[in-house]
């Protein structure tokens, strides 16, 4: 056995080899030459997911099941095939909302909500406590073999004696040195990742040493190993390959839930997302991890079989990396194979205990502080640093304290599995909510709960009544003695092992009511903006992200930078505030509103410290008023069309067009507000929206008055009222258009755009107006795309714009309207023709004005053109195309525009 002080010499030597690692990876990138921005580099911090688990669990299982510790390693590999697709849309996520957690990120989806940042907190702290004990028990047990030459006594040491204590309390000391040195913790821990890059070196190389010394050392080769395997009883299980239905199901279940944690424990998440450099490197990861596992798992199966035909099985499986090397008399390679398992343990200990101090100071003990007003916003700047070095001395406490608790009556693996199926309950949420738009706060936060639930009843509850701490009869038969209730034996479901049982049950539960729930409610309004953000991130544009941000209320320039500087300190501020005003050309006085911009600015700059939720909290604190984000707009707009459904429910109607009703003054309100100077134009509008309003409530009136109105004549009246309710739609939407694009502050999208496709679409939104109406639309457009840049969105309007009045001018015997789509190799052309009454030649120049009033060719009754070809114009030339009307009075008129390829 080796001496007790060479251990610890050569243990707390290699801890100060790390440090110095880390000081030297933060001083290069502080002098701007960072180690970390290579491909190679990240791939080896990603594998400090093979923790004490691989270095010494992996045999352990071995000798129990043979191959089936191979599914641990299999869902990362099948994950990292599709890292390109979804690690790099997180990645980027990530970077675009300052995400500092994966807390942060689930929350930030959901409306950036604090209750659900709370939950994943809470569940993270829970479901990783195993996982730490695991680590904890992995050094104390190699220690114990290295002095005394078995990994444990019977019982558990008392508390003076315990090595694992002060093996957590060291380990607290190192997480603090490495990762709480900065407030600012989307500042990547350079320093860090390059110790755990090196320490994945390290165990590499010591399992590899150990298993070629257990090959060709204690045996002469593979062939010998396994022929000596085979003529002892104890290696038989390992031996045979015979696989049963429960096999199955069991590699199942492993491979899922370790391709939900290779991304979804915080320590994964903190090294893959929030300490990634550059996402071109996760091209990289995704084909070199893979080879990683593949190498350090190569010797797994041999040296379980080498210590079941050393031992004859009486050895702890877990140590036998330790015990083989000191079997053989090789000391020296038992102690390498220490550092190598305490590369493994610490690494995982340290980047976890930092992801959770993180997690814990920004979305459990600051918005809890702040609701409470236990602490003013503002004053915590001095004070971040010290909740979390205290939660990172508290996790490992609890994690010390779990070991205590059931880490001494479970295998390492046993321990492990627990962490890896609460982390699969991050899955759902955050691989719905990055590809569904209608995953919503309420079903994230649901399918959360209920997931966890299930967890902690299937799993994690039994292995606390395993050590004795509550009555077994919970577990067996169940509660009440009811056995359908049994936690392993949920509705009398048998034949699963109790992993297999629990991971079927809380994904079913997270799943299902994460679905169901979204789609039995609606989304708030900045649900709605995150999830648009969240799923169409590659075609966000900037000014979408700073949207996100409108305020309703009001505050001071000097307001905003005295949070930021309370929160990062004078300096900080003042160079935060300076970077904004050289990018804008603004001059940022004291004593000056903030604008919109600058309040989106200083909440992504705060979220960068305390997380998207807390960030909002604390902004909002200063602001005079509440932030809109764009809510009030998307409702009034969504009860316009939604209109066009009710109108079908008849003895409804009333009351929901009374409510539309409501909302158009309150827009027309805010109009007013919005630009004052606008009297005439604002006059003109309230008379256009006056006569579809009273059009709808007095048929209306007559839907519900007259009962013995025919079903014919019902017909009749309630397309009356949908081509009303669809005028007073376009209508509302044309005047916030116009008037934003009138006083430029309109931000146009330019991105590729497919004419043929902006066609369909608009036909698609027609479509109903040109069947109450009877008339037929034809469509002409080429084979392939005709792609032009631009606001799609803009163009869909333009080109419905022109169909609608097409429609709205003809009628039913007077032919079809038709859309012509051309294009050379300089522009594009767009045509609207149809058989109407024309247009007057003098007229063709002024019917693009605001409310122009036109007469037909027989002279009839001035129409009114509205704002949609003021606004066409305005779009159409915005875009650098032109646009013009081609009509003579009796003939129809042909509108078209051209847009530059």
């Amino acid at each position: 056995m080796l001496p007790h002080g060479l251990i610890l010499l050569v243990g707390f030597g290699y801890l100060g080899l790390l440090f110095a690692v880390a000081s030297y990876g933060d001083k290069r990138a502080d002098a701007g030459r960072s180690i970390i921005s290579n491909p190679y580099i990240y791939t080896a911090s990603i594998a400090v997911y093979c923790t004490g688990w691989t270095f010494y669990g992996s045999v352990g299982r071995a000798t129990a099941v043979g191959v089936g510790f191979l599914p641990i390693y299999l869902g990362p590999t099948l994950a990292a095939t599709v890292w390109w697709l979804v690690l790099r849309k997180i990645v980027r996520l990530s970077k675009a909302n300052h995400i500092t957690s994966i807390a942060d990120f689930i929350a930030s989806r959901y409306g950036k909500s604090s209750v659900i940042g709370g939950l994943v907190t809470v569940i993270s702290i829970v479901g990783i406590m195993p996982y730490v004990a695991l680590q904890l028990k992995a050094i104390s047990s190699s220690f114990n073999v290295l002095f005394h030459g078995r990994s444990g006594g019977a019982s558990a040491p008392s508390l003076g004696h315990d090595s694992a204590l002060y093996i957590a309390l060291i380990l607290a000391v190192f997480a603090i040195l490495f990762g709480t040195r900065h407030i600012d913790v989307t500042e990547r821990h350079e320093g860090l990742v390059a110790a755990i890059a090196f320490e994945s070196v390290v165990k590499l190389v010591a399992f590899t040493a150990v298993g070629t010394f257990v090959t060709f050392g204690l045996f002469d080769g593979p062939a010998d190993l396994f022929r000596q395997a085979a003529r002892v009883p104890q290696a038989a299980p390992l031996m045979d390959l015979a696989w049963g239905p429960q096999q199955y199901s069991s590699w199942a279940a492993l491979t899922v839930i370790s391709m939900a944690a290779i991304m979804f424990l915080p320590r994964q998440f903190q090294v893959l997302v929030v300490e990634n450099v550059n996402e071109a490197h996760v091209r990289t990861a995704a084909w070199l991890f893979p080879l990683y596992l593949l190498a350090i798992n190569l010797f797994v199966l041999p040296i379980a079989l080498a210590g079941l035909v050393v031992f004859r099985g009486g050895a702890d499986a877990d140590m036998l990396v330790l015990t083989l090397p000191l079997h053989g008399g090789r000391e020296g390679l038992a102690l390498f194979a220490f550092i190598g398992g305490l590369s493994a343990a610490t690494g995982m200990v340290i980047v976890e205990t930092i992801a959770l101090s993180t997690m814990i100071c920004n979305d459990l003990v600051i918005p809890v502080s702040l609701r409470l007003q236990v602490l003013r916003p503002g004053s915590l700047g001095t004070t971040l640093l010290a909740i979390r070095r205290g939660a990172i001395v508290l996790i490992l406490l609890l994690g010390y304290v779990t070991l205590r608790l059931i880490g001494e009556s479970y295998a390492l693996v046993s321990i492990g599995l627990v962490s890896f199926v609460a982390a699969a309950q991050f899955a759902p949420p955050i691989l719905l909510g990055i590809y569904w738009k209608g995953a919503s706060r309420r079903g994230a936060l649901a399918g959360l709960t209920g997931g966890a639930l299930v967890w902690a009843y299937t799993l994690l509850m039994p292995s606390v009544a395993g050590s004795g701490w509550l009555p077994l009869s919970l577990v067996e038969p169940g509660p009440f003695g009811i056995r359908a209730l049994g936690p392993y034996h949920v509705l009398n479901m048998t034949g699963f092992d109790p992993v297999t049982h629990s991971v079927f049950w809380s994904l079913l539960v997270n799943v299902g009511l994460l679905v169901g729930v979204s789609l039995a409610g609606r989304q708030k309004g900045l649900e709605r903006l995150q999830a648009s953000l969240f799923v169409d991130v590659y075609r966000a544009r900037v000014s979408d992200a700073e949207e996100a941000h409108l305020w309703q209320g009001t505050t001071r320039v000097s307001d905003l930078k005295g949070l930021v500087a309370r929160m990062m300190g004078p300096k900080r501020a003042d160079a935060v505030f300076g970077a904004y005003a050289a990018q804008h050309g603004v001059v940022l006085q004291g004593d000056l509103q903030a604008d919109e911009h600058l309040v989106g600015f200083v909440e992504r700059e705060l979220a960068r410290t305390v997380g998207a939720a807390s960030a909002r909290v604390m902004v909002s604190s200063i602001i005079e008023g509440e932030a809109l984000s764009i809510e009030g707009l998307m409702k009034i707009l969504d009860e316009t069309s939604q209109v066009i459904e009710y109108s079908h429910r008849l003895e409804e109607k009333s009351l929901e067009l009374e409510e539309a009703k409501r909302k158009l003054e309150l827009t027309n309100a805010r109009l007013k507000e919005l630009d004052a100077l606008k009297d005439e134009f604002l006059s003109t509008v309230s008379h256009e929206l006056r006569t579809p309003l009273t059009s709808i409530r007095a048929f209306s009136e007559i839907l519900q008055d007259d009962e013995e109105m025919s079903p014919e004549q019902r017909r009749k009246v309630s397309g009356i009222v949908v081509q009303e309710t669809e005028r007073l739609s376009r209508l509302v939407e044309q005047v916030l258009d116009f008037s934003r694009i009138e006083a430029g502050s309109y931000s146009w999208a330019r991105e590729s755009v497919d004419l043929a496709a902006v066609v369909d679409e608009a036909l698609a939104a027609t479509g109903q107006i040109a069947r109450i109406r009877g008339i037929e639309v034809s469509r002409e457009v080429p084979g392939g795309p005709l792609l032009v840049v631009g606001d799609r969105d803009r163009l869909v309007q333009v080109v419905i714009n022109l169909l609608s009045n097409a429609l709205k001018y003809c009628e039913p015997e007077s032919g079809p309207v038709r859309v012509t789509l051309s294009g050379t190799s300089t522009e594009a052309r767009v045509e609207v023709a149809d058989r109407g009454p024309g247009i007057r030649r003098e007229e063709h120049e002024r019917i693009f004005e605001k409310f122009h009033q036109i007469r037909d060719s027989a002279g009839g009754k001035p129409k009114g053109t509205g704002l949609g070809l003021a606004i066409c114009k305005t779009i159409v030339e915005g875009h650098g195309g032109r646009i013009w009307v081609e009509s003579e009075p009796g003939h129809g008129a042909r509108f078209v525009f051209t847009l530059p390829v």
